[in-house]
């Protein structure tokens, strides 16, 4: 498993990069690590500075979440925070990017590596310009939950992996849909297939099924219960409409919206939001082992990438 996970690790860093390009506030690796380069120049006075041009109170929301009424808390916050000034605001890069113009491998060599991972992703709409129910939805029927179709193909049919997943990260602006697996290593280029397949089939000849939905809708509301019984949960619910321009109305609406999903509505969100033309896969693993077989798939785009997601050369 630590090998899975660090593998993964490289994976999740080189991406957003390959995703985003330079200079966008998306583009730093998802594992939170930074880079060597960017820790190198932390100081004290960075961090001084960075706190000095971002925490503002007209940047920031307070939530508040306990036994406690507005009448109560308000005079507190008001005593606390009464000389917190209010100042300009920065923006950062998250302008609007485009998708891969075509599908690329990007291969990083880890040898004597146990098992590869695999991962694909794409550009997809932000919850705030995207059907968000339906995204969500449509999601864990490809690849979000454990009875998934990409799940229950490389994990219980075919064995290969452990587990394989899709994800939608949730961002202000575009976000990534990512497809993943560690796979064992003899099956890497075949997963790969599975994958796309997977993908294919699901925007094309076998979209959702009624039946599906309806699991879906009845995870979804039956365990709304359980889901705020802590108020670490019911705050962290509350944060999504602040950070993702949800309506104040989400949760309150939720369950009748979600009860009110229809197959159209998953069909033309899975087509905004799976690029199959457009992945960009990347490969961790031994190549001495995966390589060839990965360049006899019908891809023409290939690159060779060191951990770092810089490029080698041919």
């Amino acid at each position: 498993m630590l090998i899975q996970c660090h593998y993964f690790g490289i994976a999740l860093r080189v991406l957003p990069k390959l995703l985003y390009g330079e200079n966008h506030a998306y583009s730093m690796p998802l594992t939170g690590s930074g880079t060597e380069e960017s820790i190198s120049k932390i100081t004290q006075d960075s961090l001084i500075e960075f706190h000095k041009k971002w925490f503002k109170p007209n940047n920031a929301t307070m939530i508040i979440v306990g036994d406690v009424s507005m009448d109560e808390i308000k005079p507190k916050l008001e005593k606390y925070f009464k000389n917190w000034a209010a100042g300009d605001l920065l923006q950062k890069n998250i302008t609007p990017v485009e998708n891969n113009k075509e599908e690329t491998i990007y291969l990083i060599d880890r040898p004597g590596a146990q098992q590869s991972i695999v991962l694909a992703a794409n550009i997809a709409p932000s919850p705030s310009n995207s059907d968000e129910l339906a995204i969500e939805s449509m999601n864990e029927i490809i690849g979000g939950s454990f009875t998934s179709r990409i799940n229950m193909n490389l994990r219980e049919d075919k064995g290969w992996a452990y587990g394989a997943r899709t994800l939608l990260l949730r961002t202000k602006e575009q976000r990534p849909f990512i497809a993943y697996a560690p796979v064992q290593t003899d099956k890497t280029a075949e997963s790969i297939t599975e994958i796309k397949k997977e993908l294919l089939n699901y925007l094309n000849e076998n979209p959702a099924s009624e039946e599906e939905l309806q699991k879906v809708k009845d995870n979804n509301t039956l365990s709304l219960p359980g889901r705020w019984e802590t108020i670490r949960t019911i705050s962290g619910d509350l944060t999504q409409l602040v950070t993702y321009g949800l309506p104040d109305d989400y949760w309150n609406t939720y369950p009748d919206n979600v009860r009110s999903l229809t197959l159209d509505r998953l069909k033309k969100s899975a087509e905004a939001a799976i690029k199959p033309d457009n992945l960009v896969w990347v490969i961790v693993g031994d190549l001495n082992e995966i390589e060839e077989k990965i360049k006899a798939l019908p891809m023409n785009k290939i690159k060779k990438l060191d951990a770092d997601g810089n490029e080698i050369a041919p």
